[in-house]
């Protein structure tokens, strides 16, 4: 065979491969999970029964979802916590509507004895989701909602 006809064909070779590598570390790069639809809800105990925190999200990733962590906590606390602290949280429970989507809700129930020492006023929920991939999403303010007595 010529170098003329080698030389180019080897050239060709090297470029075909890198266009195809580059084109599989596109396709492969994973995206961070998205948390949407979120709302969170309190209902104040009374004498005939316990109150509730509730948070449901719409949880998504290419990879599935792994799970969901949340916490609430009162807004003039300047409590922000990080995405490290969120880890060993409460998990919600998660159900799986499609491959990549879940619908996660996270119910905490709260008696009167609870809702005594709970500050009134405007309260935060931080969220952690992670895809089952590893990937994660922070969310330092994914809803509010009011504590009232």
């Amino acid at each position: 065979m010529s170098k003329r006809i080698l030389v180019p064909s080897a050239i060709g070779l090297v470029v075909v491969g890198a266009v195809a590598a580059g084109g599989y570390a596109m396709a492969s790069a994973g995206t961070e999970p998205s948390v949407a639809d979120s709302s969170a809800h309190y209902v104040a105990p009374s004498p005939r029964g316990a109150g509730a925190l509730t948070y449901t999200a719409d949880v998504s990733d290419d990879s599935g979802v792994r799970s969901l962590k949340v916490l609430a906590w009162p807004t003039g606390s300047k409590l922000d916590p990080t995405e490290a602290e969120m880890r060993s949280v409460d998990a919600a429970t998660c159900r799986s509507t499609s491959e990549t989507t879940s619908r996660c809700t996270y119910t905490l129930k709260v008696t009167q004895r609870d809702a005594a020492g709970l500050a009134e006023g405007a309260w935060d929920v931080s969220v952690l989701a992670t895809a089952q991939d590893g990937d994660t999403k922070f969310m330092l303010r994914a809803a509010t909602f009011t504590v009232t007595r």
